[in-house]
């Protein structure tokens, strides 16, 4: 596709939205919630189509993969059915999710009396027109359709070309779903409130579309953030790194930390939450610690460790033979690292203190968790981090 075609084609796309957004401010909260109930019906009925997209999309990116052109991380995010049809039925559920949501639009967040006869009010209203890109995770698609269609905004969704079927699918049987909707009230529903987009000429199109598009939201790798932040002058909401640390506490239950530990290195390593850092104090790297690598290493994790964490590690019969390998010595680049892999940089420190410091001096303030005992009382610290915060106590 030409450049001129391909801004042409996008701004068709943007002013659609733009029009939809326009119509959604009218949109009432029973009519959202028909569509949102038919996306779900329509997804169900088409649950084997979407499937075998995805199964196509999948044995494409193996090849890529194994010509080394995509990641191994990417891949893993990919599959839309999961073990047993699990994260279909997920996405199922999510939509049902949403759709039970109070509708946050027309809420009054704040009413204050300026004058007599005069009062000021907050109140909830939609952005306008996003436009979301994502790489891999077809299931964004509807993650974001649905979202926007609950908040009254238009959606322009842009996919990994590894999930390019699976995207398309998705968008077609969404797109669908909005037209049968059965009519609730005056105004119909606006039909283009959700489009996708394919191309990267398209995205370059759009991102200079400030006159329609009211805010960025990329989803991705660091170079894809980075890259939408320095390339628009439309507003961006997104997050470059998920660095996230866990922190052990000296008073940390074993196995609570075992527990937390490996769920959240190992349920989904490819996602942007999962620990990449493991803080432990020092007081129980000779115990508490020693069961969680035991663990880690049970599961095929490579940890990538500290002096401290090493000694402790040597010191202690763990039963695995396979600890040559998978137990390395950290650099400092490890602990500002995102693997999204079964891999993990690990660091003693001697204070909750120390924790603080080295979370905010390598983390990205995306979601940092530590396992505590019973005092709670220092919760406080992590909460001072500015990030998403999960305190495991006994």
């Amino acid at each position: 596709m030409s450049s001129s075609s391909s801004s042409s084609s996008a701004e068709s796309v943007a002013r659609a939205a733009r029009e939809a957004a326009n119509l959604m401010q009218t949109i009432s909260s029973s009519q959202k919630s028909a569509v949102l109930k038919r996306i779900r019906q329509v997804l169900e009925e088409r649950k084997s189509q979407i499937i075998e997209a995805n199964k196509q999309d999948q044995e494409a990116a193996q090849e890529e993969v194994a010509a080394g052109r995509l990641s191994s991380s990417l891949f893993k995010r990919l599959d839309i059915e999961g073990a047993g049809g699990q994260k279909f039925a997920a996405l199922l559920q999510g939509v049902d999710d949403v759709d039970k949501i109070a509708d946050p639009i027309g809420q009054v967040t704040l009413a204050r009396k300026l004058d007599e006869e005069l009062a000021m009010y907050r109140v909830v209203c939609p952005v306008g027109v996003c436009l979301v890109i994502f790489e891999a995770r077809p299931e964004v698609v509807v993650n974001i359709a649905c979202l926007a269609i609950k908040s009254g905004n238009a959606a322009i969704l842009k996919g990994g070309k590894e999930a390019s079927r699976t995207n398309q699918i998705l968008a077609t049987a969404i797109q669908h779903a909005i037209a049968t909707a059965p009519m609730q009230g005056e105004t119909a529903f606006p039909e283009r409130a959700v489009q996708l987009v394919a191309t990267r000429d398209e995205i370059s199109s759009l991102l200079e579309m400030d006159k329609y598009v009211d805010l960025v939201v990329p989803r991705g790798s660091n170079a894809l953030v980075r890259y939408i932040q320095n390339n628009t002058r439309i507003p961006v909401l997104g997050h470059a790194d998920g660095i996230c640390s866990t922190y052990l506490d000296a008073d940390a239950d074993t196995r609570k930390a075992v527990h937390v530990v490996v769920d959240a290195k190992t349920s989904y390593p490819a996602a942007c939450n999962s620990t990449e850092t493991l803080l432990v104090h020092a007081s129980v790297v000779g115990s508490v610690f020693v069961e969680v690598a035991r663990a880690l290493l049970g599961k095929g994790v490579r940890m990538h460790v500290d002096d401290r964490a090493r000694a402790a590690i040597d010191g202690a019969n763990l039963g695995h033979n396979d600890v040559a390998n998978l137990v390395v010595s950290a650099t400092d680049a490890d602990f500002g690292h995102e693997y999204t892999d079964l891999d993990v940089a690990v660091k003693v420190v001697d204070s909750l203190d120390d924790a603080i410091n080295h979370i905010n001096a390598h983390g990205s303030k995306h979601t940092d968790a530590q396992a505590s005992g019973k005092s709670g009382a220092k919760r406080g610290g992590l909460a001072h981090l500015g990030a998403n915060d999960l305190d495991a106590q006994d």
